[in-house]
Formats: structure tokens, sequence, C-alpha cells
């Protein structure tokens, strides 16, 4: 294993999910000492197996609810559900991974004198009655709706580390992330962009829920990454909360065209009633960051979307399921 000589101890919990394996993969390459702390329950070991079998990463099947001790340096705090569909099958076990996980990370930061990172969300701003949301805004959330095990969660981890940075001196840093997508979402997490793509690939009928008005702004993971590793990198002090994502706004329809179109497909738009609690328009204020860090998303949607509708591709192929809307070399 080449490691770098100015080798961090890096521990990202949830490193086997979707954001936190790309993480992973840029800290791998840039010769950290990198362990992850995943309990599975959303993450697949598959997208860090590479690394764990090559001896690249020591990983720890471990639930973030519970304490644990490890040496570090860095500690990116990844673990969470964040798909509505996930996190709200178990409620209490997602308001205890946000709160005590929360807990047991920065009591770890603490004794190793660690600088620890929070990936917080854009859900912290509910429904938003501003737009688009800058860090200054409140927001707008239900504190016992469906969808509160997640925001309220959320929102009591950031108190959690902003407290320990004023109050104990921490070098905290919170991030709220927009919607992001890319390779390595699972077909069935029942997040928009993973869901559009599977039913048009496998010519089903694309579900919007509502009339398709309401509104999200797309990350593409790469940027996202760009944009964590960044804030890790600033100056002791850049503490945020920083919104992180791709101030170009859609509709929920105009993804849904965008899909049929790179995808060939010949679904249909059908639409279902849409979700307590949904928000209505998404969009993050990012001058912030950008002022701060200089980070700015490059990838388009467009872009963006072809990429990880190619990787959908070739994972619905290789589960022997129907996808038969791309020409084959497209899934290379």
């Amino acid at each position: 294993m080449d490691i770098s000589p100015q080798a961090k101890r890096v521990l990202v919990t949830g490193g086997a999910g979707f954001l936190g394996s790309h993480l992973v993969d840029r800290l791998v390459k840039q010769g950290h000492r990198v362990s992850v702390v995943d309990n599975l329950l959303t993450g697949n070991l598959d997208n860090i197996r590479g690394h764990v079998e090559s001896g690249r990463i020591r990983f720890h099947d471990h639930d973030v609810i519970d304490p644990f001790n490890l040496a570090v340096d860095e500690i990116y705090n990844l673990a969470c559900a964040a798909s509505p569909p996930l996190y709200q099958a178990d409620p209490i076990h997602t308001a205890k991974t946000s709160a005590l996980g929360a807990l047991n990370v920065l009591a770890l930061a603490e004794r190793h004198n660690a600088r620890v990172f929070q990936a917080s969300t854009s859900e912290v701003y509910g429904d938003p009655q501003v737009h688009p949301q800058p860090e200054g805004y409140w927001g707008n959330v239900n504190p016992v709706g469906i969808r509160s095990c997640y925001d309220e969660g959320k929102r009591f981890a950031e108190t959690l580390f902003m407290d320990h940075w004023r109050h104990r001196g921490l070098d905290a840093r919170i991030v709220r992330i927009f919607n992001t997508y890319g390779p390595r979402m699972s077909p069935s997490d029942g997040r928009v962009v993973s869901n559009f793509i599977v039913q048009a690939l496998q010519g089903d009928s694309i579900t919007i829920y509502g009339d398709g008005s309401q509104t999200r702004s797309f990350c593409y993971v790469d940027d996202l990454i760009d944009g964590f590793l960044a804030f890790m990198n600033a100056p002791r002090g850049t503490t945020g909360p920083f919104n992180m994502g791709n101030p170009a706004e859609f509709t929920v329809r105009e993804l849904a065209e965008l899909v049929i179109d790179l995808t060939g497909s010949s679904s249909r738009i059908v639409y279902r009633a849409l979700p307590s609690d949904d928000p209505r328009q998404r969009k993050p204020d990012i001058s912030e960051v950008h002022d701060a860090l200089g980070w700015q998303p490059k990838v388009d949607l467009r872009e963006g979307l072809s990429r990880t509708v190619a990787w959908f591709d070739a994972v619905l192929r290789s589960e022997g399921r129907s996808s038969e809307r791309l020409p084959q070399a497209m899934a290379a």
C-alpha cells in the first residue's frame, strides 16, 4: 500500500455508501491511511471491496450509535440513510444515527484532537419559504412529520457540532448537501434520479409524485467530493455551515424528460399523489462556499446523467434485469 509522507489517519463513517465510497477512493488515491466504519444497513461492501481486500483501507462493521475508538487525525461523518424510503423504514434508528452518531464521532474527535466533518443536508431547510436557500435561512421544517427523523436529526447534529466548536474548541466543519447523484447509487434507494433512470432503462412508466413542477438542483458526485476535500483542507476556523450543491434548478418533470431522452426509452410519465412534507423548491445559494473555498460545480446535468445512466445500465445488465434502451457500448 502506497502511503504518502503527508498521510493522515482518516476515518469515514458511512464509507461503504454512495458518497462515502467515492470519498474513500479519493482519500486512498491521495495516500492517506483510511478506516471505514459502516453497519452496511444502506451501504454496500462491494463499493469498497477492492480497497479492503488489497489492504488499502481498514473496514469496521459497526453502528455509529454505539461508541467506538480509533486513532484518527480527521473524521468525515457520513453515516445515515439519505433516501426517504430508507430512513423512514426505521425512523427511530435514523434519528439515533444522527444524534448518537454525532455525539460518538465528536467524542472520538475530542479524544484525538481530530478535525471533524459533518455531512448535513438541505433537508434542514424543510419546505423552504426563501428561495434560493442561503445558510442564514433557518428553515421551515415539520418537527413531527414522517420526514422529521431525518430533518430534525440532522438539525440536532449541526447543533452538537457548533456547540463543540464554540464551547470546546473542536475543529468542526458542517456541509449541507443538496441532491447529489452519480454511479453507485442504489437502484432501489427510492431517490428521484435512480428511480427515473431504472424505470426508463426497464421501459416502465416514470413515476412523478405531484404535478412535476417542484424543483430540485442536482450535483454530480465528483463535484461534491471536490468540495468535501477543499473544505476539510481549509484553515482552522473555516467551520461553515456551507451549502454544497449545483445551483442549476430543474423541475422534476424536466429531469424525467431528460432521462427519457438520454436512455432513448419509450417510457411514459405517470403522476401520483405528492408525499407528505415533500419540499416544493430546492436550490442552494453557494456564494458563501465559493467565496471561502473557490468551490463551484463543474459537471452539468446532461453530462452527469449520461455517466450515471451508463453505470446503471451496466449494473442492470449484470443483474440480469431488463435494460434494453441503451446500445451495449454505452454500458462501458
